[in-house]
């Protein structure tokens, strides 16, 4: 169910508040531009620093500028699992058509916890669900052995969102999980090397900017046209990186802004980027050609 190109879309703020017009000019694009679903409120919408009526009006809108266009796969992860109950629910009663599930973060549960977890989630709702492990901000990674159990007990745990950043661990995953179970890359500069074992194609940042080159790079790699998905993977290889180059989402959101598409805007503790990465991020920009 779940492969090619998904945007892990990035919530534009104007003076403090949602910026539904560019919300909405940036689901056109992505639409324009063939992609496969988007995710609204994960990591690179700001999920943290969104209240709850905020988190729930993104999802909203989500669905609402897609209009059944391209999937919704709404971000509705926590580290309470009520909560992440909670908001898988309403994503449901809202038309999402899936929901991501980052790992329970700061309070770093055993493999146990994980699975009771994700199972109180899964038996909650209808919707297809895309676990999310990326052991950077969550300080836990979610187990090969955990995953597979999950898996095996739920239905609706169908994918999950790897980015934990070894193409090994991604071998290993496609070894003992059942080839329904799709696997997609977390981080734009692994896709085309998950993708050679195994991962059905990415959540991708990067695809906030460049789209339709992300999608090419993608379906070609899916062709089994690794020739192709190389050269397009290594002409935007230092964009996938620079955009890491301070804490996501902020240098995405200020590529985007360079293009007119948003404001330059983030919330606290986020700031905006340093003087020379920005520098830095224009020039890698320009060298790509996407400016």
């Amino acid at each position: 169910m779940f492969k090619g190109t998904i945007t892990a879309l990035v919530t534009p703020f104007k003076n403090g508040l949602i910026d539904t017009v560019a919300f909405e000019a940036l689901i056109g694009r992505q639409v324009a531009a063939g992609i496969d679903g988007i995710v609204p409120v994960g990591t690179t919408g700001e999920s943290p620093t969104l209240n709850h009526q905020e988190h729930l009006r993104v999802i909203e809108l989500a669905v609402k500028f897609a209009d059944k266009r391209t999937l919704v796969i709404a971000g509705t992860g926590s580290n309470s699992t009520a909560e992440a109950v909670e908001y898988t629910q309403m994503a449901e009663t809202l038309g999402a058509d899936a929901a991501l599930l980052v790992a329970p973060y700061y309070n770093k549960p055993t493999q146990e916890g994980l699975y009771q977890h994700y199972m109180a989630v899964a038996k909650s709702t209808e919707l297809p669900l895309v676990l999310y492990s990326i052991p950077g901000r969550c300080g836990i990674e979610i187990g090969i052995d955990t995953v597979l159990r999950l898996a095996t007990d739920a239905k609706n745990i169908v994918a999950i969102k790897e980015a934990g950043g070894s193409v090994d661990r991604v071998s290993k995953l496609r070894q003992v999980l059942p080839d329904s179970f799709d696997i997609l890359s977390g981080d734009d500069s692994l896709t085309v090397p998950f993708m050679s074992v195994g991962a059905r194609g990415v959540i991708s940042v990067a695809s906030n900017l460049i789209p339709a080159e992300v999608r090419n790079m993608v379906e070609a790699a899916l062709a089994g046209d690794y020739v192709k998905a190389e050269a397009l993977h290594r002409k935007y290889y230092g964009v996938y990186t620079d955009i890491f180059i301070e804490a996501n989402p902020g240098p995405i959101k200020a590529a985007m802004a360079l293009k007119g598409w948003i404001e330059e805007e983030v919330r606290l503790p986020l700031v905006t980027m340093a003087a020379t990465n920005r520098e830095r991020l224009l020039a890698t920009l320009k060298t790509a050609g996407v400016l």
